[in-house]
């Protein structure tokens, strides 16, 4: 059974061959995690972007019972941001099941269960860093930092550059529902 998929397209005529690669490449994420209900794909031509790789955005949103996961990239050709959002969706769902279906069964956390991993050639303890990740970051101030970070479904923590100050900033939502900022200082 495929998930059902929306298509919608700005400034981009929408083919047969684009709404047939995007439908089967999309209509699989329930192969990843069954409890998807719907995919949205948005692809869009922005003619006015400064860099010829930034003109063309996928958006790729996907709803489940309790969940939403939302992914964008931008490419020099539609299909090509596309295909790099794809694969950033498969990413996320793969770490949304690793996040809220691993578990003991005895009521601890799989993160509780960890034991520490030894490096085989030295015997010492590997990296705490299991992954690292790297993202555009754009020139923006608080609100619409706010913004973005609801729009992305970013409950905990947004990174942001801020243009006032010149500098990198974090948005966190407080516990009483209002939002902090993190403005850190070399020492």
């Amino acid at each position: 059974m495929s998930n059902k998929v929306e298509v919608q397209t700005r400034n981009i005529r929408l083919t047969d061959k684009i709404d047939e690669y995007v439908n089967k490449k999309a209509g699989n994420f329930d192969h990843y995690l069954p409890s998807i209900d719907e995919a949205r794909v948005e692809l869009s031509h922005h003619k006015a972007a400064r860099n010829a790789t930034d003109r063309n955005v996928a958006q790729i949103t996907v709803h489940g019972k309790g969940f939403t996961l939302r992914t964008e990239e931008r490419a020099e050709e539609a299909l090509a941001a596309f295909d790099l959002a794809h694969e950033n969706m498969q990413r996320q769902i793969e770490r949304y099941k690793g996040k809220h279906q691993l578990g003991r069964g005895d009521g601890r956390s799989a993160a509780d269960a960890a034991e520490p991993i030894l490096d085989e050639e030295t015997g010492e303890l590997s990296a705490l860093v299991a992954r690292k990740k790297k993202f555009v970051l754009y020139p923006m101030d608080e609100e619409e930092a706010v913004v973005q970070m609801r729009n992305l479904g970013h409950d905990n923590f947004f990174i942001f550059y801020n243009a006032k100050t010149s500098k990198i900033n974090v948005l966190y939502r407080r516990r009483n529902g209002s939002y902090g900022l993190i403005e850190p200082e070399l020492g």
